[in-house]
């Protein structure tokens, strides 16, 4: 018989940006709100790499119970027994190191996508999880959507007949004066010292889409790495600003489209006047996602029988109204939670083995281009006193 009292995580967060701030203040919102009533959350401590202060702050703001502690090192946190899974949301130039760290202290780990800066570090990242017997999980929360939960459904339902093609395109209109972009050249956007540029920050979205609809839908035993076809501008500072891919899965006559830039934008207005850019198409109809690909708001279904007029479906990210706040990054902390309960070590929603997959068509882009990063970021040999797990220069 199953419990009625909800099985109860307590989290651990390492970094203090605006990413740890949204995604803390979803971990506190009361379930109820989106009507999960099985799991639930605690943020037990908080960590900066600069100072307990800042922890301290953090936790202030975002309004954590006062007994939630505060560290001003990620050393301290990963050691705190009172933690059960760590939240990783450092810039994904810090991923890797920040996520060995954690895991080799026995901590499972959610960590913020991009995974990491290569295909060699997920690898490294995956192999000491399954080694360790702990649960490790790349936090897309895009896929953890009901509206993403739905699009799969339709893909797996046949709805559409076979999915041929999907295009998919995550771009913000940053273009300024004399070739510049809108972001200061220290700038992780734009910083290659931060694993900066469009890809590995915007354009993992797109192929968020094309993976779930392409690749995450075929059959377990027919799954295919698509071959892969890049074009990369890079700006002044080595990171890429316009990246566009074409994923090819020949056994599954299938083409994703991959678009990202620091240039254009997807909605130059924010309104959705540009339209759907998401589309994905079968040979009975396509789904447009309608909204930003990493917080997407509608889905449109345009069938050969439509005449006319697309099945339009709305979806919303339900708000804790005592606290006044949902952002929607809380579904895939409920995944991690339920995942934790049943023992499972990897999401079925995202395995490990996507997550390699992804970031190989990740690895070969950047190739293609010509995009390098500093070793310190890139290596695949765990530094526990590496200057991105002690925050020292």
């Amino acid at each position: 018989m199953a419990s009625s009292t909800p099985y109860t995580v307590r989290w651990g967060i390492l970094a203090t940006g605006w990413i740890a701030e949204t995604f803390t203040k979803d971990l506190l919102t009361n379930p109820a709100s989106r009507d999960v009533h099985d799991v639930r959350h605690e943020v037990v401590a908080v960590s900066s790499s600069s100072s307990k202060d800042r922890a301290a702050d953090f936790i202030k703001q975002v309004n954590a119970p006062s007994t939630t502690k505060a560290y001003g090192s990620y050393h301290e946190l990963v050691a705190d027994p009172d933690v059960d899974i760590i939240y990783v949301a450092t810039p994904h130039s810090h991923h890797f190191q920040n996520a060995m760290l954690a895991l080799t202290a026995g901590k499972n780990v959610l960590c913020e996508k991009s995974l990491t800066v290569t295909a060699a570090q997920t690898r490294k990242l995956i192999e000491t999880a399954r080694s360790k017997n702990l649960f490790f999980m790349e936090a897309v929360w895009t896929r953890y959507f009901p509206l993403s939960i739905k699009v799969r459904e339709l893909i797996t339902s046949g709805a559409l007949g076979n999915v041929y093609r999907t295009i998919a395109d995550l771009s913000v209109g940053r273009d300024a004066p004399e070739g510049k972009i809108d972001f200061p050249d220290s700038n992780r956007m734009v910083n290659a010292d931060l694993a900066g540029g469009a890809l590995l920050d915007l354009g993992i979205y797109a192929l968020t889409w094309v993976f779930q609809s392409l690749y995450h839908t075929q059959p377990e035993e027919e799954k295919e790495a698509p071959n892969v076809i890049a074009a990369v501008n890079k700006y002044h500072t080595g990171a890429d600003e316009t990246t566009s891919i074409i994923l090819q899965f020949p056994k599954h006559k299938s083409h994703g489209i991959a678009l990202t830039s620091l240039r254009v934008a997807s909605e130059p207005d924010n309104k959705d006047t540009a339209g759907a850019s998401i589309r994905i198409q079968g040979g009975l109809g396509e789904i447009q996602v309608v909204g930003p690909a990493y917080r997407p708001h509608q889905l449109r279904i345009i069938t050969k029988e439509s005449d006319g007029k697309a099945e339009v479906i709305d979806f919303t990210i339900p708000k804790d109204k005592e606290r006044d706040w949902g952002h929607g990054m809380f579904w895939e902390a409920d995944e991690a939670a339920r995942c934790l309960r049943d023992g499972q070590k990897q999401s079925k929603t995202l395995p490990w083995s996507e997550s390699i997959v992804i970031m190989e068509v990740m690895d070969e882009t950047l190739r293609q281009g010509g995009v390098t990063y500093p070793e310190v970021i890139s290596t695949d040999v765990f530094d526990p006193q590496s200057p991105l797990n002690t925050g020292k220069r």
